[in-house]
This record gives structure tokens, C-alpha cells and sequence, in this order.
């Protein structure tokens, strides 16, 4: 199922509760979106055939470098 928000026209406002629904859908997407962008910086990923066990863990230690570099 995929969650879309509200939609706005020029004859149509959206409501407060809309607007509301719109912000907390925002919360939640942003840190998916930036993962996504930050995988994407990784280009090993591109070539990856393996096990889905071995490309968790793979994943988990480029968080992990990530977040190292974020920190200095």
C-alpha cells in the first residue's frame, strides 16, 4: 500500500487537518529519503549479487563509516 498525501488545487485548500496529515507523512519520509541518498553515495552497492544476510551486514558497516565521517 502506498501512502500519498493531500493534494491542493487552486479551487480546492486543503483543510488544517490536511495540511497536519501532510506534515506527519513529511516526518516520517525525510530519514527514508536521506538513507536512500546516502546508499546512493555508495557505489560498491551497484555490484552487489549476495546473500541478503551478508548485504545486511554489509549496509550496517557503512552506517556505521557514515556516521563516523558525519561526526568529525
Amino acid at each position: 500500500m502506498i501512502v500519498t498525501g493531500f493534494h491542493a488545487s487552486r479551487t480546492h485548500k486543503l483543510t488544517p487537518g490536511q495540511q497536519a496529515a501532510n506534515r506527519v507523512l513529511a516526518v516520517g519520509r525525510a530519514p527514508v529519503e536521506h538513507g536512500f541518498a546516502h546508499l546512493k553515495n555508495w557505489r560498491i552497492l551497484t555490484k552487489l549479487r549476495t546473500d541478503p544476510a551478508r548485504a545486511t551486514r554489509l549496509l550496517l558497516a557503512l552506517l556505521v563509516l557514515t556516521n563516523l565521517e558525519v561526526n568529525r
